[in-house]
């Protein structure tokens, strides 16, 4: 297996071109800007400083230290036992995102107040909007399910002048929606960020942790610890990533015209085919899949519009 060094190198290596995160971390200056990170910093067996990556209190820090570097986030924190997203593969489907409203745009990504976004389960952590305002001054709509991660969203956002008027939060009533109730009639946005429940049950869910702890650590029933945390309804949800993704796609059918870009994380890759099948059936005029790789783990982003050349013209006069 390779060492960490290297592994960190080839994450770094294969992140987006304008990520801030593609150089390695650099813990003199993350503990400088973060003092509370100073007690998780190590040596390594190589003598370079790193975490614990399986300590969720270090990784929780790093993030703080993170957001507090590069986005001028001074205040974040998250309810104990909820997401703690890495940071860098966040930071790359915004930049990818910023990719595909250029190809519209002659080229040039839309910055500003004016390019508003619906982030679909924005959790506790509010990582999608805090990058995407920071690098383009994008506004947001957080959705959410759950009242205690809009609670310390909301919290964020107040303990953070830069966000004020930035994220307007709204809950989701009814867990079989992601689009309907939070839309308005009339609304229009440029483009929506979905990183979906990955499971099917909260078994799998364990399950799938524990396989990642194995090969991390190469330790047969290594100790199973959640690094990133997460509550249920942000790892499971009943039929998994398939199921959610279709149901998304269904009501972005019923939203054609109120929506740009679409778009949606995509984990597995059995995944890709049942909802590429899904948007030709609902007639999607255009479909782009964005591979994205960080050291050994591959994702995609799939993104769609109903929206014909003509009415992406006209929607690109008001950026």
């Amino acid at each position: 297996m390779p060492d960490k060094n290297t592994l960190e190198k080839r994450r770094a290596l294969s992140l987006h071109p304008r990520n801030k995160h593609r150089q390695r971390y650099d813990f003199q200056q993350l503990t400088q800007v973060c003092s509370e990170l100073s007690p998780f910093v190590q040596l390594t067996n190589y003598g370079d400083a790193s975490i614990d990556f399986f300590n969720p209190e270090a990784v929780k820090m790093l993030n703080k230290a993170l957001l507090k570097q590069h986005y001028s986030v001074d205040n974040w924190d998250i309810p104990t036992g909820y997401l703690c997203p890495p940071i860098p593969s966040r930071a790359d489907y915004v930049h990818y995102i910023g990719d595909v409203l250029a190809t519209k745009n002659g080229g040039k990504i839309p910055v500003g107040k004016a390019i508003k976004c619906l982030d679909i389960g924005v959790g506790a952590n509010g990582i999608y909007p805090i990058i995407a305002h920071k690098e383009y001054g994008w506004t947001f709509i957080g959705a959410d399910i759950d009242p205690v991660s809009l609670e310390s969203v909301g919290k964020i956002i107040d303990a953070n002048p830069s966000l004020k008027d930035a994220i307007e939060l709204r809950l989701q009533t009814d867990n079989r929606d992601s689009i309907n109730g939070i839309l308005k009639q009339n609304e229009r946005i440029d483009a929506t960020f979905c990183n979906p429940p990955f499971h099917a049950s909260h078994a799998e869910a364990q399950a799938g942790t524990q396989r990642k702890l194995n090969n991390l650590t190469q330790t047969k029933n290594a100790k199973l610890s959640l690094n990133f945390g997460g509550q249920n309804n942000e790892l499971w949800c009943e039929g998994g990533e398939v199921k959610f993704i279709k149901n998304m796609m269904q009501q972005s059918r019923q939203y054609a015209d109120s929506c740009f870009w679409y778009s949606t994380l995509v984990s597995k890759q059995t995944t890709l085919k049942p909802i590429l099948e899904t948007l030709k059936r609902l007639k999607a005029l255009e479909i782009k899949t964005i591979d994205m790789q960080q050291g050994n783990k591959v994702s995609r982003i799939v993104a769609w519009t109903f929206l014909t050349e003509t009415e992406q013209k006209q929607w690109i006069k008001a950026w």
